[in-house]
């Protein structure tokens, strides 16, 4: 047994992709320190409790990351009935005893003896790439293009079955929006027609919009686009995390106030809010200024190409699928939360990707990028395999 797993080790050495994993674990590690200060404020107990329970989800992520290298997603996907099943099972656990409702929305499961809470739409984000790259793959092989509207129907359908299950079960429109983004990325690989994307565009454009001026959006919704535009709008209430998150932001300078320094950072907790979570940025910002800032951006886009480029080298236009899916999920989210913190973006509770505290994101990152990874090992060719 030893010999097998060390051989097993030595595989995973020699043919998955230690490029992504060094990045994905350099930027978890700075992220651990990030959590460290924003969680000083709290007490030394406290802030060793987060970055431990971080770490811990690290390990936990790393096995992952290791077992999914070694994985044919291609072989997976043929369980599909079975993965999709979990999926929506996974997600209706949270309307039983165990789901947890925070800042509105029930959107975590809490399991005695488990340090941290699970979010299972972030889990089945992953599910729902595998499922859709390979909706597409087999749309193309019927239909060879996808231009007509039964080729589009399918995929779409997919997609507002899994944004409605979350949105109806959870009230988390913020999860809800990445799945619609990875969507569209995938399917602008995939080759759907452009006017596809135009009309789709166009209908929830008009039908936000119909709603936001029928003042049929829920209020929290509709406060959360009414302050991006007026940013004097309700300062004290709606407006409140991103004035200060912006304050904190700019207060930096170039170079920052230094960790453990924070004005806001480390003041009480009616200073920044969300510090370690959905506000992490803002408290690089302060922190350690813009080129602070400037280094997490580089490391996020450096793991965005890395897994763009394993899609490039990849050996089936269904692996290619399922590489973007998993670099659009990292792009939306990051773009997400760092326009969250510029107060250029709404405020859906979305964290910033391997920084934030959150066991959940972190271990559904790194399987995420294991599957990635086990895409680059597969796409070498037989003999170098």
């Amino acid at each position: 047994m030893f010999n097998r797993l060390r051989d097993t080790l030595s595989d995973f050495v020699q043919q998955a992709d230690l490029v992504l994993l060094g990045l994905c674990c350099g930027s978890t590690l700075f992220g651990m320190v990030l959590i460290a200060s924003a969680t000083n404020y709290l007490g030394s107990g406290s802030m060793i409790r987060y970055v431990g329970v971080q770490g811990a989800a690290m390990l936990i992520g790393l096995v992952a990351y290791i077992f999914l290298s070694m994985v044919d997603v291609e072989l997976l996907v043929k369980h599909w009935r079975i993965i999709l099943a979990v999926s929506v099972v996974f997600i209706l656990l949270l309307r039983t005893p165990l789901g947890v409702t925070r800042n509105g929305n029930r959107a975590w499961l809490e399991i005695p003896h488990i340090p941290f809470s699970i979010q299972p739409a972030e889990v089945v984000k992953i599910t729902f790439i595998i499922l859709l790259s390979k909706q597409f793959e087999w749309i193309k092989e019927q239909r060879r293009e996808l231009k007509s509207l039964g080729s589009v129907a399918m995929p779409a359908a997919h997609l507002l079955f899994m944004v409605g299950l979350i949105y109806v079960v959870s009230s988390d429109m913020g999860s809800a929006l990445v799945y619609v983004f990875i969507f569209v990325c995938v399917a602008l690989v995939a080759g759907i027609a452009w006017r596809w994307f135009l009309l789709g565009g166009a209908g929830m454009t008009a039908g936000v919009l119909a709603l936001y001026f029928m003042n049929k959006l829920p209020s929290h919704m509709s406060d959360r686009f009414h302050v991006l535009f007026d940013h004097s709008f309700d300062p004290q209430g709606v407006g409140w995390q991103q004035t200060r998150g912006l304050l904190a932001l700019g207060s930096g300078g170039w170079f920052g106030q230094g960790l453990f320094n924070g004005t806001q950072t480390q003041a009480g907790r009616g200073s920044l809010p969300e510090r370690h979570t959905d506000f992490i940025f803002a408290m690089i910002g302060e922190e350690l200024g813009f080129f602070g800032c400037l280094l997490v951006i580089l490391l996020l886009t450096a793991i965005i190409l890395r897994c763009l480029w394993v899609a490039r080298q990849a050996s089936s236009d269904y692996a290619r699928l399922v590489c973007v899916g998993m670099a659009g999920m990292l792009i939306f989210q990051t773009v997400e939360n760092i326009g969250m913190c510029l107060f250029v973006m709404p405020v859906i509770g979305l964290t910033l990707p391997f920084f934030s505290y959150g066991g959940s994101s972190i271990v559904t990152l790194y399987a995420a990028m294991g599957i990635v990874s086990g895409v680059k090992k597969r796409g070498l060719t037989k003999w170098k395999r």
